[in-house]
């Protein structure tokens, strides 16, 4: 569905009954807005607050950016002629487009390496984005703060760096890049309202 679809479900939802959001034959993606927050997130406020789980058969767990983005980069390694495409639709994703429609011919491609179906990882790429536009509650350095997520997919699709020189930063709280964030963040001085697509590839 589209962002601000899903971004009404997401503010819609009740405390403790999961809601699916995406299905197929081996995976289900949903959403959780817990009731009660654990001390490591009492300073969120829990109307907000909400989780996102995949489960794998009877597997059930809480994916974060890292799957994602691991995600990407393996496919971008398998696929670089594919690297453009994947760039626009991962953009499209973060502008508010449907993730199932924007990656409807990439999901019939083949790709050696992977962590999930593409469809899977696009909807997951779109939950964590309204996690963090939504539910984030410290003050960010971006606006919008999504900004953040979407320039380290922009960098983990198309940068020649190692996948671990990669992951060091980003778990080192760095943020990504500015060339892949300036003409989108409203910050910047850089912002340009309608920026081309894949202004930041040279």
């Amino acid at each position: 569905m589209i962002k601000e679809k899903m971004f009404d479900l997401v503010k819609e939802l009740e405390f403790d009954k999961p809601k699916v959001v995406y299905q197929n034959k081996d995976t289900k993606i949903f959403l959780l807005r817990p009731s009660k927050l654990s001390s490591r997130f009492k300073y969120y406020d829990k109307n907000k607050n909400f989780q996102v789980w995949i489960k794998e058969g009877e597997k059930e767990f809480r994916p974060n950016h890292l799957r994602l983005l691991i995600d990407l980069n393996l496919r971008a390694r398998s696929r670089p002629d594919l690297i453009k495409n994947l760039l626009l639709a991962f953009d499209n994703i973060f502008y508010g487009k449907d993730p199932e429609i924007e990656l409807n011919k990439l999901a019939k491609e083949k790709f050696d390496h992977y962590l999930n179906d593409i469809l899977t990882i696009g909807v997951l790429t779109q939950t964590l984005i309204l996690e963090q536009e939504y539910g984030y509650h410290k003050e960010s350095n971006y606006n919008p703060p999504s900004l953040y997520l979407q320039g380290w997919i922009r960098a983990f699709i198309c940068n020649s760096k190692e996948i671990d020189l990669l992951l060091a930063r980003i778990c080192g709280n760095n943020p990504p890049e500015t060339k892949y964030t300036s003409q989108d963040d409203k910050n910047h001085k850089k912002f340009i309202r309608e920026s081309k697509p894949l202004w930041y590839v040279n």
